[in-house]
């Protein structure tokens, strides 16, 4: 089952992601969690809860989405879209978590922090 594999791939690299940030922002005791659209900070969370936030949202989607990829028939026509799928929410998950950490990187940056 391949969807196993892309699961345990995605659930890898997105924690790998937050271990390797929570090193590079290790003198911050809290960052960035949302924006306004001119760059101000609408509001912070302490680091730890920061970088865990989109894994702890994406894990269980894209474990249930592996589930229900398994364990439920297609539809008619619908054949073959179980990898495709599960790589596509792995991806938009990584994807989502890249751009937060990037987002605070850059905001740090910008800040002199």
């Amino acid at each position: 089952m391949p969807q196993i594999i892309i699961g345990l791939i995605a659930t890898a690299v997105l924690i790998g992601m937050s271990f390797l940030a929570n090193e590079r922002f290790r003198e911050r005791s809290r960052l960035p969690m949302q924006w306004y659209l001119d760059g101000e900070v609408t509001w912070t969370a302490p680091r730890r809860i920061a970088l865990a936030f989109v894994p702890a949202l994406a894990i269980p989607i894209i474990w249930a989405t592996v589930a229900l990829t398994i364990f439920v028939a297609p539809r008619p026509g619908q054949d073959g879209f179980e990898i495709p799928v599960t790589l596509f929410m792995g991806g938009i998950f990584v994807g989502a978590h890249f751009l937060h950490i990037w987002l605070i990187d850059r905001h740090l940056k910008r800040s002199g922090g």
